[in-house]
């Protein structure tokens, strides 16, 4: 059985606090600014702002991928400053589901293996669900696809692939970095379907970025984030 935390096993602290964050890139051309932010377990969470106000920045940050200047993130009670990049990695595999806008599929592995690749990397998941797998691709609409390498597929396609990569562990928390960037709107609004429905069945936490406002009234809250002083035009 998968020995990833079980949401409602976790400590009973918000899914991400974010206090007093300051990030700036080499060169000073963007800088981003957070006083506070806390983002309860289970909640559905839109985040929307104009182009260089953060939002990708943002999601990098509350994965660890990138660390704060100064301040805080903290997931799931841990500080991301206070965790080795071992432990990050860790992390992100088997608490947090990512959807990256890049997609990041690994073109020499079939559709199936990139599914599944959270399972090759970490031992500490045991052995994927059958069932939950053979569901959520054909949710998806790639189920057809599964012994394709990825080159064959549509850019749409493809966004599918990378959106069951990131909801096959059941992950604690989903980080979405426009997830119906590439799909037309009726495949958006079933995509979102499949995340919020998987994510409640567990309780889990997610995070979407979208440019998509029509698609805001399906999370319980949504977070704007300014053009801050200083953020790249």
């Amino acid at each position: 059985m998968p020995t990833n935390p079980d949401p409602g096993s976790l400590p009973e602290s918000p899914a991400i606090r974010v206090e007093g964050l300051r990030f700036e890139y080499p060169g000073g051309e963007y800088r981003l600014e957070i006083d506070a932010l806390r983002i309860d377990r289970g909640r559905k969470v839109g985040i929307i702002g104009a182009s260089g106000s953060g939002k990708t920045t943002l999601l990098h940050l509350m994965a660890g991928i990138l660390l704060p200047e100064s301040g805080r993130v903290t997931v799931h009670g841990r500080a991301t400053d206070r965790l080795s990049d071992r432990e990050r990695r860790e992390l992100r595999l088997r608490e947090i589901g990512l959807i990256f806008q890049e997609f990041e599929l690994l073109e020499h592995l079939t559709v199936r293996e990139n599914v599944l690749l959270p399972f090759f990397l970490s031992r500490g998941l045991g052995k994927p669900d059958v069932a939950h797998v053979e569901s959520i691709t054909t949710r998806a609409g790639i189920h057809r696809y599964l012994g394709r390498r990825p080159r064959r597929l549509s850019q749409g396609e493809r966004q599918r692939v990378a959106i069951c990569r990131a909801l096959v562990t059941r992950p604690a928390l989903v980080v979405c970095d426009e997830p119906t960037g590439n799909l037309d709107p009726a495949r958006s609004h079933s995509i979102i379907d499949l995340i919020l429905e998987t994510s409640a069945g567990s309780n889990a936490t997610v995070l979407a970025v979208t440019h998509d406002h029509g698609l805001l009234d399906r999370f319980a809250r949504v977070v704007e984030l300014p053009t801050l002083a200083g953020a790249a035009p």
